[in-house]
């Protein structure tokens, strides 16, 4: 597949996610901003992955992340970052989401899997009661420590 292929407007994968409803396919969604790719990051994503057949991500715009984060974010642009990401064989599915929150990309998609890392709870994770009221799984990851992307940019920022 043609890693652009992996990234779709929210209608596509709507579409797609019947498809794999109707074949009684395990889908599980994350998110972020995954601004600088990094070794938690992907062993993250593998071990989301693992928890389904299936991975949409949803992928935080320009504009969403440096609402969150701040004005000097994003470092790569949104274009690039999902390009990163679909190059990795854990995510099926990349839906950029301008909204501060992906809320209407969960309950739209409404995943069998609701994936977090470490640092939410049930009552912190977006969704979470949604999807858990459709009959959906919400669990979270731990994080790998010492790897993060503002540890990053610290490191690349100090003299």
């Amino acid at each position: 597949m043609n890693l652009k292929e992996k990234i779709v407007s929210l209608n596509q994968a709507i579409k797609i996610r019947a498809q794999w409803k109707a074949a009684n396919e395990k889908v599980v969604f994350t998110n972020g901003c995954f601004d600088i790719l990094h070794p938690g990051h992907v062993l993250y994503l593998n071990e989301a992955r693992l928890m389904g057949d299936h991975m949409i991500l949803g992928l935080n715009t320009d504009a969403s992340v440096k609402r969150l984060k701040g004005p000097t974010r994003p470092i790569q642009s949104e274009n690039d970052r999902a390009i990163v990401a679909s190059g990795l064989w854990a995510i099926d599915l990349i839906v950029l989401f301008d909204e501060d929150t992906p809320f209407n990309l969960i309950t739209t998609l409404m995943p069998d899997v609701l994936v977090k890392g470490g640092d939410y709870t049930f009552d912190t994770i977006v969704g979470a009661p949604e999807v858990a009221a459709a009959g959906g799984e919400v669990r979270t990851i731990d994080f790998v420590e010492g790897k993060s992307t503002t540890r990053i940019i610290s490191k690349m920022t100090e003299k």
